[in-house]
């Protein structure tokens, strides 16, 4: 009976345990979709709008009730809203990688962002990490080039290692062409290195494979030999990353190649989750016996 009572006085400890790990397990798999939603940079024109009657304010409402609806069924949308004098055009897209749920998420935090940083502003372009949405008033559309700079980020980091350039070079090539076979976009991963690339949802192949090719030299000649980097052009964006101690499973969910210290987290957890669990199942096995002793 003693032995059976000081059993039960392990109940609280184990289930505290047991809730522990299932805390662990839901913030590494939270870790892995959080990151689409950290913003990388604005682009707002100083014209704003400065109609009396609101009616720019109601068609870009309008507009990005449009955008959010689609959000949960495409990953490009791009639309015109209100009349030939008063138009609003744009689109959104999402990364390719992203699923139609973290997709819509993403693009629904974007209006009150764009709101709040770009407050009335004819034109304007938000870009977080996992999408972007961009929108013009028809009456101030300008002509730009699709390889115009938008934001650059280099790592301050650099890499130690002898053979860095070698493998950025090989994974830069991999993309080159894998985002044209790819329909815009491409996840390429080539050693301890991974390179990201997409194009704007409309354009063409070989547009695209010319906007990723300006990209990367960009990303080659200012970041040289930076562990990582951010390069968007109007039309196109590239990301690479290099990982000395593997590619994260969050950044890799096909895990090609490299250690992986998140999926070696959640695997510790989840075994220890299942001794626990084995040994609350004793645990009862041993009050069952003891009350028939009893």
């Amino acid at each position: 009976m003693g032995s059976t009572l000081k059993q039960m006085s392990l109940l609280p400890q184990t289930l505290t345990l047991l809730a522990f790990s299932h805390i662990v397990i839901i913030l590494s798999n939270a870790e892995t979709t959080s990151d689409y939603s950290t913003f990388i940079f604005k682009n707002c024109t100083t014209n704003t709008f400065t109609d009396s009657t609101k009616f720019h304010s109601e068609t870009l409402s309008t507009f990005f009730e449009e955008l959010v609806s689609k959000s949960s069924q495409e990953k490009f949308y791009k639309t015109t809203t209100g009349d030939d004098n008063n138009g609003i055009s744009g689109f959104f897209q999402c990364r390719g990688d992203l699923n139609n749920n973290d997709c819509h998420k993403c693009i629904t935090s974007l209006p009150e962002m764009l709101n709040t940083l770009c407050n009335k502003a004819v034109s304007a372009r938000i870009q977080l990490h996992g999408c972007n949405v961009h929108y013009e008033a028809d009456e101030f559309i300008e002509e730009r080039s699709k390889f115009e700079l938008l934001h650059k980020v280099c790592d301050e980091k650099k890499a130690v290692v002898v053979e860095f350039e070698e493998v950025r070079d090989a994974a830069f090539a991999g993309v080159e062409s894998g985002v044209i076979d790819g329909d815009g976009y491409c996840k390429e991963n080539y050693g301890l290195m991974q390179v990201i690339a997409q194009c704007e949802g409309d354009l063409g192949p070989c547009d695209c494979g010319e906007c990723v090719t300006a990209a990367l030299q960009i990303a080659e000649e200012e970041c040289g030999t930076s562990l990582s980097g951010k390069v968007y052009l109007d039309s196109c964006f590239i990301s690479y990353g290099y990982y000395p101690d593997g590619i994260p499973d969050k950044f890799n969910h096909e895990r090609k190649g490299g250690n992986n210290s998140n999926g070696k987290l959640v695997a510790i957890v989840l075994g220890g989750a299942a001794a626990l669990f084995i040994g609350y199942i004793l645990f009862l096995s041993l009050k069952n016996l003891g009350k028939k002793e009893d």
